[in-house]
């Protein structure tokens, strides 16, 4: 166990979201923080500028290490092959990635965490809004930058709750373990299910494998919620009688809706009624699933109905850019094929009256991979319009092997749907758009190769 007091950190990779969350957080608290990086982009730059913790000139230094440090976080920017961390371990020094420190500084406290292939940092952000409104202190990791919060990661020891959005990806360079497998769970949540991440899980069935094991490191006696609309979840948890009798099971799922012009009315599970300005079945499934976790943490609904009132949702979570009248654009960070489906029902069903044009990026390792592109069969069939962005040169840095434009076209399985590969015919097809009667959603966990909308 550390001693959290006063430690001299360092941290390699410092320019990640992540990391650099968790160099202002952790000299925040008065520890004394170096870190490195090979490259750092903004916002991490500026923010870390501002803090005094900028490196004062980027690439990778070995001579910053000592037996002074008491820790090193390995971030995953950084390869096996890192000449700091072979000097780390040559000093024998304490190496751990941040899912694993985030453990040890959380441990003696009660520990929330939310899993699943999608709405986790939503349902993060809405729990977390409800116990700020409701003067709860928490520590908490997020992943996004939340309005009302300066960092994505708080650390402090006298809370004694801990909120954590628990992500299924590799924890680092060195650890090929999801990083949701070092928290060990009070409360856990599993949103739902939906292969992702091809390039970590070659198989759904490894995919699924990760969750059995996230579901098995619950605390004893801890709890488990979960959308009980999730064949996947449904599926895993059924033998739990067996193997882990001790867990409270807690379902939740897509509350009722009705709409009322300039919101929805909803109805959740229990009869009661709430009204939202969020948009669309998939935020409503969301809000009944932090409404859960919330109950668990000794927040009552009621408390919680009125406490989410004013939450606008985390950046890049179906986001309003830019909004009119009868004219408004979303950009949402959706990138696997159940994210797509999700965010393009939720916002049809909230604008039916309108129009919709749906502009996706094909981005990540998995969506620009051939074997894995069928799984985008059909998801993106919701909106009257369907386009499809991706950069050749992408695929190439990723040492993927080439797509067409038909192989995308065929994958879809929509035979209207346009394919586009240059940022300067994706920036004209924005333009012809219509602005009237109309919703444009962008979705992608990329840039769209720096294109100008």
């Amino acid at each position: 166990m550390f001693n959290f007091t006063i430690m001299r950190i360092h941290l390699i990779a410092i320019g990640g979201s992540a990391m650099h969350n968790f160099a202002l957080a952790l000299a925040h608290s008065g520890h004394d923080v170096t870190g490195s990086d090979d490259q750092i982009f903004e916002p991490s730059r500026s923010r870390l500028e501002e803090a005094g913790l900028l490196p004062s000139k980027e690439g990778w230094r070995p001579e910053l290490l000592s037996s002074e440090i008491d820790v090193v976080i390995l971030g995953m920017h950084a390869r096996k092959d890192n000449p700091e961390l072979a000097r780390a371990k040559e000093l024998g020094l304490d190496v751990k990635s941040y899912p694993e420190f985030l453990y040890h500084a959380t441990q003696n406290k009660l520990r929330v965490v939310i899993g699943g292939s999608h709405g986790k940092t939503t349902i993060t952000s809405m729990v977390l809004h409800v116990v700020k409104k409701l003067g709860r202190s928490a520590d908490f990791m997020v992943g996004a930058q939340l309005e009302g919060f300066d960092r994505m990661l708080e650390l402090n020891d006298a809370n004694e709750l801990a909120i954590i959005e628990g992500d299924e990806y590799l924890s680092s360079p060195i650890d090929s373990r999801s990083k949701f497998l070092h928290y060990k769970p009070n409360i856990a949540i599993i949103t739902g299910i939906s292969w992702d991440h091809i390039n970590v899980f070659p198989t759904e069935e490894s995919y699924l494998d990760t969750f059995r094991k996230f579901i098995s490191t619950i605390e004893p006696n801890g709890s488990l919620v979960y959308c009980d609309e999730d064949p996947q979840i449904v599926s895993l948890i059924s033998n739990l009688s067996l193997s882990r009798s001790d867990i409270k099971l807690i379902p939740y799922s897509t509350p009722k809706s009705i709409n009322k012009g300039h919101g929805s009315k909803i109805t959740y599970s229990d009869g009661s009624t709430s009204l939202t300005n969020l948009v669309g079945a998939h935020n409503f499934q969301n809000l009944a699933g932090a409404r859960a976790i919330c109950q668990a943490i000794s927040i009552s609904p009621s408390e919680f109905d009125k406490a989410i009132d004013g939450f606008t949702g985390a950046a890049r979570r179906l986001e309003i850019v830019s909004e009119r009248e009868d004219f408004v654009i979303f950009r949402d960070f959706a990138h696997a094929p159940s994210k797509l489906k999700a965010t393009q029902a939720g916002v049809v069903g909230s604008f039916p009256d309108r129009k919709v044009t749906a502009i996706f990026e094909l981005h990540t390792f998995s969506s620009l991979n051939k074997e894995f592109l069928p799984q985008y069969k059909n998801s993106m069939n919701d909106v009257d319009s369907a386009i499809v962005f991706y950069d050749p040169e992408v695929v190439k840095h990723k040492r993927l092997p080439a797509i067409s434009k038909q192989d995308v076209k065929e994958a879809f399985a929509r035979t209207d749907i346009e394919v586009i590969t240059s940022v300067k015919e994706l920036e004209k097809r924005f333009k012809e758009i219509p602005t009237i009667n109309h919703c444009i959603l962008l979705m992608s966990s990329g840039q769209f190769g720096g294109a100008i909308f």
